[in-house]
């Protein structure tokens, strides 16, 4: 008897374990090479004396547009901060566009104008790219992809290695409010207005950062998988703990009530305009005073330190005292979310 042929599944594109698992034992397999090997946001180049950051993404998220964003605007704005996640400044991008037949060409336009405005937001051109069109039924009205290269910048030098016992972990602002914003279109609910997608260029504020704090050692976006499963990647790869304070993770009042009505944890929610950085503690208030003076990161704060042991592990401290246990995200709570 034949064992049952193994099957793709929705959470393969989680961002959780199904999606690192999928990633490591298929296409790091395949494509072994040294740039890979980081599983970086974007992977970090030299040519020649050049160095530069390259990154690539697609974006189905369902539906098109949703509050606070559309499809357009996040596939600029997620491959822009790729980038910034690697410590370089974005500076041209490529965009990608897989089209349904019968797709509203007025859709079309919108989109595109809102690419354009966040292009020009960002400092970023789109110098190339490709539209090709399927049978109605192929794809859900528009996918899209878009790619990008930016300058390293030569004072900032992000990588996991970097992360040791005594850090302080840095999250920009309030979590789960793309991820909530995007399902309550999707289904139809009544949300309160607050709850709008965080989507949004980062490329200013971490140029910026960099700039004043060179010690800054690890830079992510906590979007599929949410802030849980970015936080037990860089534990993994770096060799330390994670231990999260609760009372101090940023969540809306509302987007909590939603999560608590519907079974969803904030915290492996997708953002699409957050940061979480990692620096020495001596830093951590001259990085907060200049993330404060950014809308994107005014609501910028500690949520949590590095520690030697667990290696690999990331714990939260619960408001009533206790210790839990984040794991990566398994399955698929919000799928294609962006």
């Amino acid at each position: 008897m034949h064992d049952q042929e193994e099957r793709i599944l929705l959470g393969h594109g989680s961002g959780g374990r199904l999606s690192h698992d999928l990633i490591e034992n298929i296409m790091v397999a395949a494509f072994a090479n040294p740039a890979l090997a980081e599983l970086h946001d974007g992977a970090r180049l030299g040519i020649g004396g050049t160095k530069l950051a390259f990154a690539t993404d697609s974006y189905v998220v369902k539906p098109r547009f949703f509050p606070g964003g559309d499809i357009g605007k996040l596939a600029v704005c997620g491959t822009v901060n790729d980038l910034a996640m690697c410590g370089a400044a974005p500076l041209y991008l490529s965009a990608g566009f897989i089209l349904e037949e019968g797709l509203p060409v007025d859709e079309l336009r919108r989109i595109v104008a809102s690419m354009s405005t966040m292009a020009q937001t960002a400092g970023v051109a789109i110098v190339t790219g490709d539209t090709k069109v399927v049978e109605k039924g192929a794809v859900d009205g528009i996918y899209i992809n878009t790619a990008g290269i930016g300058a390293l910048l030569p004072q900032a030098d992000i990588t996991a290695k970097r992360v040791k016992p005594d850090q302080v972990v840095i999250v920009s602002g309030y979590l789960g409010d793309h991820a909530i914003a995007v399902m309550g279109e999707r289904h139809g609910l009544t949300l309160p207005q607050q709850i709008i997608s965080d989507c949004a260029p980062l490329n200013k504020l971490i140029q910026t950062l960099l700039a004043a704090v060179p010690a800054v050692s690890m830079l992510r976006d906590p979007t599929r998988g949410g802030l849980a499963t970015t936080l037990n990647e860089i534990a993994a790869d770096a060799g330390v703990g994670i231990l999260l304070d609760e009372s101090a993770i940023p969540v809306r009042p509302e987007v909590q009530a939603v999560c608590e009505l519907l079974g969803f944890d904030p915290l492996y929610l997708a953002n699409e305009g957050k940061v979480v950085v990692f620096v020495e503690r001596e830093y951590s208030k001259k990085v907060l005073t200049i993330m404060r003076q950014y809308p994107v990161s005014n609501a910028a704060r500690i949520i949590g330190t590095v520690t030697a042991k667990p290696a690999g592990q990331v714990a939260l401290r619960t408001t009533i005292g206790g210790l839990r246990l984040l794991d990566m995200l398994t399955g698929e709570q919000l799928p294609r979310i962006c």
